[in-house]
């Protein structure tokens, strides 16, 4: 009987100690996460319509639809405040209906804006491509208009540049006529700059 004793003795304690225990932080829904496991929020990244190297827009302009694709020879990684930075584009259009009417290109235009976070910096000068033949570059399809604008040096503190185009269309009213249509199609691109 004297060696039960011992043994109803622990089991009591061992009671006692349990009663003193409730359940795991983790599963107490009160509990308040311990701050220094906070994780901090990763930056958004810039968005960059060049980051697989090209990219293809369809615009409307009344009755014309153009197809332009974009593309840079430089590599995005070199996309740096301070370096010169070209972008090529390809046009073409058809118009609806199409009665044999032709479509020109009369003027190309690029405005570079950097910015950041915090807002838009000042635009660098338009980049203006106005065409030396009367009425246009033709561009209705097959035939294309092909151009080269450059992106100057931005501000050290910018991160991205929005790239604004502005195309002017002249359309025949009919396929004999020499009265035209002015249309006009614009386009917006954001390119990511890198950190040099």
């Amino acid at each position: 009987m004297g060696k039960r004793i011992p043994v109803a003795a622990a089991i009591a304690a061992l009671a006692i100690g349990l009663t003193g225990c409730g359940a795991p932080p983790w599963a107490d829904p009160t509990a308040s996460p311990d701050a220094s496991a906070t994780a901090t929020t990763p930056p958004t990244p810039v968005p960059n319509d060049l980051s697989t190297g090209s990219t293809q827009r369809s615009l409307t302009a009344g009755a014309v639809a153009a197809t332009v694709d974009y593309w840079s020879d430089l590599t995005m990684d070199k996309w740096t405040a301070s370096a010169l930075k070209p972008v090529k584009l390809s046009l073409v259009t058809t118009v609806t209906p199409s009665d044999g009417q032709k479509v020109y290109l009369q003027k190309a235009t690029m405005v570079a804006v950097p910015g950041n976070a915090a807002g838009s910096l000042d635009p660098l000068a338009p980049q203006v491509d106005q065409a030396t033949t009367a009425p246009g570059y033709l561009v209705l399809s097959p035939y294309s208009y092909s151009q080269v604008f450059t992106v100057g040096a931005v501000p050290a503190e910018a991160t991205f540049v929005t790239l604004e185009f502005t195309y002017d269309f002249l359309v025949q009213t009919t396929p004999t006529s020499t009265e035209y249509a002015k249309q006009t199609a614009t386009d917006t691109l954001t390119v990511a700059i890198a950190r040099g």
